[in-house]
């Protein structure tokens, strides 16, 4: 038997989606004004769901304390009030996207908790814009 668990965190983050083989014009096709070269921002939520055995001493499936304490000290210290191109080591080359955003969360988290656990990473960039990675 497998249940899910969530966690909600947010950030805030600036970011430049650019492709440096392109020319300027083409990035400016592809990726509109998130090509400004001062950058923009968002206001991103983070869910992080974890599946798993309920554990029958504690009732939980995973400790959600333990599991906002990882958010906060692998993925929110390292991103919130970042500019993910310049202030990151994860998109020195890697294009910030959201997508991008959500596996490098992903992979972070993953280092931190028990392959036990099924780990999915929702990212919301707007209201109406998320992706979803779980390691698929």
């Amino acid at each position: 038997m497998k249940v899910s668990v969530y966690r909600k965190e947010h950030f805030n983050a600036a970011h430049r989606l650019f492709n440096p083989e392109w020319s300027e014009e083409k990035n400016n096709e592809v990726f509109g004004k998130c090509n400004n070269p001062s950058f923009h921002g968002h206001n991103y939520d983070l869910h992080v769901k974890l599946a798993g055995p309920i554990d029958p001493a504690t009732g939980y499936v995973y400790d959600m304390k333990v599991l906002s304490d990882l958010i906060k000290e692998h993925v929110i210290k390292k991103f919130d009030h970042k500019n993910l191109n310049l202030d990151t080591d994860e998109f020195k080359n890697l294009n910030p996207t959201a997508e991008n955003i959500a596996v490098v969360i992903w992979n972070i988290l993953r280092n931190e908790i028990e392959e036990k656990y099924d780990l999915t990473v929702r990212l919301y960039e707007t209201e109406r814009n998320y992706v979803e990675y779980d390691g698929d």
